[in-house]
This record gives C-alpha cells, structure tokens and sequence, in this order.
C-alpha cells in the first residue's frame, strides 16, 4: 500500500491556514489512504515487530523550521509510523478488550476535530450540549436503563468513576469540598469497596480523591469471580465498628480479567442498609445490554446511583467515549460546579453547562461520532454485531472443551473467553502458556493478553472488533495449536 500521492507540492502559506484547494485535495487522498489501511489491515502484523526506541531513532531531534510538504508527512507515516502501530483495528486483535473504531464513528470525529469546538458552557456548544443529552437519553433506552439516570460523556470509565466516587463523597456531608481531608481530627475514614477483581482505576480513583489506599476494601469473590456479598456484609459491619465511614460500592459488570458480574441485586440490599452509594462499573459489559437477551446483565442496576459504560469498547465508536449514568446529577454538579464571572451566561439557569459536572472546563464534542454511529447502524445492527461476537466466543469455548490439551478456566458470559493449554504430561503450564502467548503475539498473526486466575496463568482470548468473523477465531485457534505443537 503506497502513500498519499499528488502531482504537486506546496509548502504552508506564510500565513493563515492550508487553501482550501489543496485541503479538499489531500481530504480526498487521505480518505482513500484511511479506505486501503483497512482493506488491506490483515496484510500487516498486529503487534510491530520493534524494539523500544526504534521509531525515536528515525525522527529528527530537532523540531523543522521551515513547513514541509503534506505529501512528505504522508510518505513519513507510511515509512516510520505505521510500523510501529499496534493494530487495533486488526480482525486478529484479540487482546485486552478487542475494540475497534467504524466507518461512520471517522467521520463524527472528522467533523468533530474541523468544528473543534469547546463544549463548556451551552452557549459555547449548543450543538454539543443538546446532542449529548438526547444520543444519551437514545442510548439509555437501548440499554433498558430507568428515566431516573441522565446521562453525561467523559473520555474513559476510569474518569467517569472518578467523578461517581467524587459525587459520592460528596453526599457524606462531611464539607470535604469546602474544607478538604488533610488535617481534619473530625473526619472519619471513609472507605469504598470493591471486588478483588475490580478495574485498577477504582483504586486510582480513591487516591486521587484523597482517600488514600487504606480507603479501598477489596472483598473476595466466589468461584465465578463475583463479589462474595457475605463478605462484603461482614466487611462493612467491621469497619464501622472500627469507626470508619463506608459510603460507596463499586459493582463490576464485566470485569476485565474474566467478564465475570459482580450479584448487583444481593449487593443492593446491603448498601441500602447502610446508605451507601452503589457505582456500577459497566465499562466493557454495558454494551451488551443493547441485545435483548443479555439485558439481564443489568438486573438490579435500576437501583443503582451510577452506572459507567464506554461506547469506545463495544459500540464501534472511536476512543474516546465514556458514558456516565448518575441519579443525583445534584450531588456530581455541587462537587464539580465553579462558574467564574467570565463564564456566566443569562441562560446558565435554564440550561445544563458541561463544565459543572467534572474537572474539565473545556469538553470535546464527542457526541457527535456517537449520534452518527448510532444512526448509521441503528439499534438492530449494533445489537447484531455484538450478539455474532458472543456467538464467536461460545464457539471458540466449544472448540476448547472438546480438546483435551486445552481448558476453559472461567465462564464465557459474553464475548471473552480465559483459557490455557493443560496437555498431559507438562510440569510447568504456566511457563508453557506463556511461551504460547509470546509465540503466537511474535507471530504477527493475532495477538492475546494474559490474566492470573486462582493464581494460574491465563489467556484470553476477547472478541469485540467490527470486522473479525469465524475465519479469524478459525485462525487463530489453529495458531495456538501449532504454537503448543513447537514446544513440546
């Protein structure tokens, strides 16, 4: 695949922007660039054969002084960039949770960057502003979720439960936003609990807020890998006999090791209990609610005071999209809301404001690739593509179970499956597995990530991108066995 090629040259203006002329010419050259990368996507490896520093070594030290060409930067991407991408978009991407972007989500965040407008206030994005509000008021009756939870984007789950934490805390009533944590002899510890399998990002969060680490509990979990709620129960008894302060739950539906759900309705009761907040950690798994059958991830969540989902993992909507459900936008604006005299509007009181809702000031318009994605596919055709992906992943387990070198090591409720290679005979499966894992990734032919399940090493396999079919988890099936095959 060549790069963007032009019969002419032209070096920036001295001054103002690239003429239209040649931005409509290269706009069309660049496109055909974009419609070859995937056409062709499956001709490259998915993981770059490189070292570290290997692409820094063929850049230039120092910045350019005169402007260059567009035809030399697109010759460049083609020689050093490219390269050195690990290929998401790769059909044989099946690593982390395989995402993948779309057709119609490149032209929203196209449009997006060329309106590069700044969606803090209504009056600086109204366009943005009332866009958010109704693709999510769409998105949250795709998902089956009550009316009581409104809807605000932020870039990724691990932001948007920083925020539910941020709103929770501050419905201890404690005057943390006023007066902070540090120094306070009048503060007790206020703790979050999670499962053992939560994402990292809960734990981020807590220290980001000031709880500190002593302020996340982790709860074991049952043999599926869900929250044990007797645990839990008995954990925050504890801890308020103790004098500590347990204020919020963090359920995961999805988890990223095994995809396994936290019992959102036996969690509900015990936080009621207690009047704790309960945050709902949907990130990967909320997509999935969109198809009718899987709605049920989501029992108990009607209860719930947040709810985090990311249209970038399995909505086929470039990263990056997250999607926070709160039912007390209250208590997230009166932790978040600070409105200088430069930022005052007559309409402020009639209107919601971004800007009152989260750390940042100026937002990006991501509603846009949401509203475009949503349009182009509709709700059918999204709900389609994920119920093949789960179709995908029960074959994948099926192939495993009839094989006697291989073993599924967690439920497949969705579309990632946790395996390993256990032929007879083997003393180390951990170190075989391993091996596996890096041969079949060095290959170039599919990648994989790993997890640690009951203190074993395990692979996963995640199905989640828009153009992998049957033929890819075919292939990489027979690429796992043929990796097991040269190590033994």
């Amino acid at each position: 695949m060549g790069a963007v090629n032009s019969p002419k040259s032209h070096l920036p203006p001295d001054l103002g922007d690239m003429s239209p002329e040649d931005f409509r010419r290269l706009g069309h050259d660049l496109i055909d660039w974009i419609a070859d990368y995937f056409a062709h996507i499956e001709e490259r490896p998915v993981l770059p054969s490189i070292k570290p520093g290997d692409l820094k070594a063929q850049l230039p030290s120092m910045p350019p002084i005169q402007g260059e060409p567009m035809e030399t930067i697109i010759d460049d991407l083609d020689r050093l960039i490219v390269p050195a991408l690990t290929h998401w978009s790769h059909p044989s991407f099946f690593a982390y949770f395989a995402t993948s972007t779309s057709a119609p989500g490149i032209f929203g965040e196209l449009l997006t960057a060329a309106f590069d407008n700044k969606a803090m206030l209504w009056r600086t994005s109204p366009a943005s502003t009332e866009l958010e509000e109704v693709v999510l008021h769409w998105l949250r009756q795709m998902m089956g979720l009550d009316p009581g939870m409104q809807g605000i984007i932020y870039d990724t789950a691990s932001v948007s439960s920083l925020h539910a934490i941020a709103a929770a805390r501050e419905g201890v009533e404690k005057r943390i936003r006023e007066e902070g944590m540090s120094g306070r002899t009048d503060l007790p510890l206020l703790r979050v609990y999670v499962s053992e399998h939560s994402h990292s990002s809960i734990e981020k969060a807590v220290i980001t807020l000031g709880l500190g680490q002593r302020g996340l509990r982790k709860i074991p979990t049952d043999s599926a890998f869900r929250m044990d709620t007797r645990a839990l129960a008995s954990a925050i008894e504890e801890d308020k006999a103790n004098g500590y302060l347990p204020f919020c739950i963090v359920a995961t539906v999805g988890t990223t090791s095994t995809s396994s759900m936290d019992p959102v309705p036996e969690i509900i009761p015990i936080g009621e209990e207690h009047a704790m907040w309960l945050h709902v950690d949907a990130a990967y798994a909320g997509s999935a609610a969109i198809v009718p059958e899987f709605r049920h991830i989501l029992a108990g969540c009607e209860r719930a005071d947040s709810l985090v989902m990311n249209p970038h993992k399995w909505l086929f909507t470039p990263f990056d999209l997250s999607v926070l459900y709160c039912r007390h936008m209250d208590l997230l604006k009166r932790a978040f809301s600070l409105v200088p005299e430069y930022l005052r509007t007559p309409e402020q009181e009639k209107v919601r404001s971004g800007s009152d809702y989260g750390i940042q000031l100026g937002r990006r318009f991501r509603a846009l690739k949401l509203w475009m994605v949503m349009r182009y596919f509709g709700h059918e055709g999204l709900a389609a593509r994920i119920r093949e992906h789960c179709r995908l992943a029960r074959l994948f387990a099926s192939w495993i179970d009839e094989s006697p070198d291989w073993e599924v090591m967690a439920p497949v409720p969705l579309a990632l499956v946790c395996f390993r290679a256990c032929p007879k005979g083997e003393s180390d499966l951990d170190a075989l597995n391993e091996a596996i894992m890096h041969g079949v990734n060095a290959s170039g032919r599919a990648l994989l990530s790993h997890t640690r399940l009951n203190d074993k090493l395990t692979l996963r396999l995640s199905i989640g991108n828009i153009r992998t079919t049957e033929k890819h988890v075919r292939q990489v099936w027979d690429l796992l066995n043929e990796q097991m095959q040269l190590l033994r």
